[in-house]
């Protein structure tokens, strides 16, 4: 049977993790672990992650290092690098996750691919309602979200959405799953990145680089993102031109990435 390893990216909003962490122990099939790769959160991360892992069924690893900006690419190679798990589910902190989302991922997961799910955004005057109530169980109807049509769940649609040749540009890396191995043949996240944007759709093109398809998770393996202010975007134009670097150069390898932590 395969061996998942589930990573939950976070930075300092244990509100919001509290909330993925509860969709995860409810899942309809557990991971065999999870991994939380945290960018530098304070004391409130941990007690709360500890709070979890003496209640879970599964392992909880917390993999922490000091806070140093926005290095989301080095703290996500850090992570999966302790992964025991030959498939990488990957969601962020700010993602609840439907019931199946695990189940979803494994069922459509195969080799020579990756897969890309969809994101339904709970809408922010919702969020007094979310903390408080602690939802974390969302259907089409559900007040609070918008784009709702993405919280359809009819599994038997999703049968449609083939496999593709080329990057999407609806993939997000708050919603995706890999097998480790093809993740280790590209080196894993390229750490050049820092700030915000364009480490997950990088990484995404440099596995379309080596050969693999791209298929959509599209009316199952379902999260809910919840709202907060954007990120500054002050190093987009950077991260902009090393991913286009890696689209003109064709580049399947990263220098900088997981094999500094194997």
């Amino acid at each position: 049977m395969l061996k998942s390893s589930l990573i939950i990216s976070t930075y300092n909003w244990s509100e919001a993790l509290d909330l993925v962490l509860k969709s995860a122990l409810l899942q309809s099939e557990l991971p065999n672990e999870i991994i939380i790769a945290d960018d530098g959160s304070t004391d409130e991360t941990k007690t709360l992650i500890a709070s979890y892992t003496k209640k879970s069924k599964i392992p909880i690893i917390h993999i922490w290092h000091k806070d140093k900006g926005f290095k989301k690419a080095e703290i996500l190679n850090k992570a999966i690098a302790k992964a025991q798990g030959q498939y990488i589910i990957q969601v962020d902190g700010d993602c609840i996750m439907h019931r199946n989302f695990v189940k979803d991922h494994i069922s459509f997961s195969s080799k020579g691919q990756y897969l890309h799910g969809s994101r339904v955004n709970i809408q922010k005057y919702y969020l007094e309602t979310l903390f408080k109530n602690r939802q974390v169980d969302f259907k089409f109807y559900s007040k609070g979200i918008k784009k709702r049509t993405r919280a359809m769940y009819i599994p038997f649609l999703s049968n449609f959405y083939k496999k593709k040749e080329n990057f999407s540009s609806k993939y997000r890396g708050c919603n995706t799953s890999f097998f480790k191995s093809d993740f280790l043949t590209i080196n894993g996240y390229n750490e050049r990145f820092e700030g915000w944007g364009r480490e997950d759709s990088e990484l995404a093109i440099r596995f379309h680089n080596l050969g693999l398809f791209a298929r959509r998770l599209r009316f199952k393996g379902i999260v809910f993102h919840i709202y907060h202010p954007e990120k500054s975007k002050n190093r987009l134009e950077l991260n902009n031109s090393i991913e286009q670097k890696t689209i003109k150069d064709k580049s399947i390898k990263t220098e900088k990435g997981i094999n500094q932590y194997l």
